[in-house]
């Protein structure tokens, strides 16, 4: 009954499958211009120094890490990490991962809102995504209200997290083109790649909010068909 109980089950599928298709773009999208060389010949790791230093961040430090895909900021230690490919390839892939990295570093030295708002939230967006679905499956298996109750808030945590995702991503990469193009980084016409890269990127984010607010409906009718 739990997982086949009301029709939103259905809206589930579709968006796990609208989720798996946009994902495999991203990676479709990566791997196509992680084999094109940008023309100035520049690392992943060379480009986010240039954005770093001409924005005054010359304490941000510039790692490799291991996988695909695995790039990311790190507010705690201000490093900026880039998967190995990105790190060491001159790629238009390689500058665009960067500058959107770069761009969160950004993000972090203005003290921009959303991120900041996005970190408070984290601890219990966490409590949220791994201890919602048990509550809640434990208070409807045996018709506790205040267990479903509290699953559903934990969750609208999480939801609450993703939402605030949304609006820190799309900033970073809009600050990234902003910075290829003001320290000629990158040029007119690998534009269209470094766009692709980025959008395909989003929609992921895009999918997993869909997802997120799917499941918060599903947990709220099952809550409502249990009364």
């Amino acid at each position: 009954m739990y997982l086949m109980g009301d029709p939103t089950f259905v809206l589930i599928i579709l968006v796990m499958i609208v989720a798996m298709i946009v994902q495999r773009q991203v990676v479709a999208n990566y791997r196509k211009y992680a084999k094109v060389r940008n023309l100035n010949g520049l690392s992943g790791a060379e480009a986010a120094r240039i954005i770093l230093d001409s924005n005054g961040l010359n304490d941000v430090q510039i790692e490799p890490v291991r996988g695909e895909l695995t790039d990311h900021y790190d507010p705690r230690t201000r490093t900026v990490r880039l998967s190995a490919h990105n790190y060491s390839e001159p790629s238009v892939s390689a500058i665009t991962i960067a500058a959107h990295e770069c761009g969160h570093a950004l993000q972090h030295a203005e003290n921009y809102a959303p991120l900041s708002l996005r970190a408070s939230i984290l601890p219990v967006a966490n409590i949220g995504s791994h201890g919602a679905f048990p509550l809640f499956l434990m208070g409807f298996l045996f018709s506790i209200g205040p267990l479903m109750d509290l699953g559903i808030i934990l969750f609208a945590g999480a939801l609450l997290f993703h939402l605030i995702t949304l609006p820190v991503e799309f900033n970073a990469s809009r600050r990234a083109f902003i910075q290829l193009e003001q320290a000629n980084i990158i040029e007119q016409n690998e534009l269209p790649g470094a766009h692709k890269v980025l959008n395909s990127a989003a929609l992921t984010y895009v999918a997993s909010t869909l997802m997120a607010l799917v499941q918060l409906i599903r947990l709220i009718i099952l809550r409502g068909n249990r009364n």
